[in-house]
């Protein structure tokens, strides 16, 4: 007779691990994993911050409605190292008159392009041109004369034309003070969006 549990190769079936085996992970482990998440965290933020995407906070009313007052947006710092500057972008700049202090406005016109204002109506080389963006009661009845705008520079106005400070001020900006093309409100909540 044979005996049931006899096992006629004793090493083709090994005895099961005790049920706490497996990696045992030190609190020194743990902490250094944290340490180590942490580290990379930071670099990854300060590396999108500085190269590609700031947060910025808008002050005043000059480009209502598209932003208002105390509205938080990410810039990007990176685009126009890929892409051009084009009419109708919304940029940030260093003013021109105290580059410690930063502006935002939209781009109007081009380097190399005519332009004319006309009792508030905007003319690019010679064709009035559409401003959804520009609510009628946002408008005015200022006017600018005929002008090239010069190479390397860029006409920009604010939205809420009738209180903005811009480009009929302080004349077009250079290139090398656009930093940023605004990208995203993510507060409030409310105006959260891509900006147009």
């Amino acid at each position: 007779m044979t005996d049931p549990n006899f096992d006629p190769n004793p090493d083709t079936h090994p005895d099961p691990p005790p049920a706490d085996a497996g990696p045992k992970v030190s609190a020194q482990n743990h902490l250094n994993l944290w340490l180590r998440d942490i580290l990379f965290s930071v670099v990854a933020s300060f590396l999108i911050i500085t190269f590609l995407y700031q947060p910025v906070r808008v002050e005043g009313t000059s480009m209502q409605p598209e932003l208002r007052d105390q509205d938080r947006l990410f810039i990007n710092k990176f685009a126009y190292h890929f892409e051009n500057i084009s009419r109708g972008d919304v940029v940030v700049f260093h003013y021109p008159r105290d580059p410690s202090k930063s502006y935002i406005k939209r781009v109007i016109a081009l380097p190399g392009d005519t332009l004319s204002i006309d009792e508030g109506r905007v003319y690019v080389n010679g064709k009035r041109i559409a401003e959804p963006y520009v609510p009628k009661r946002y408008r005015d009845d200022r006017s600018v004369p005929e002008m090239v705008v010069p190479p390397h520079e860029y006409f920009v106005m604010g939205d809420h034309r009738s209180i903005s400070s811009d480009s009929r001020d302080f004349g077009p900006v250079a290139r090398n003070l656009i930093y940023g093309k605004a990208a995203f409100v993510y507060w409030p909540e409310d105006n959260m969006g891509v900006i147009h």
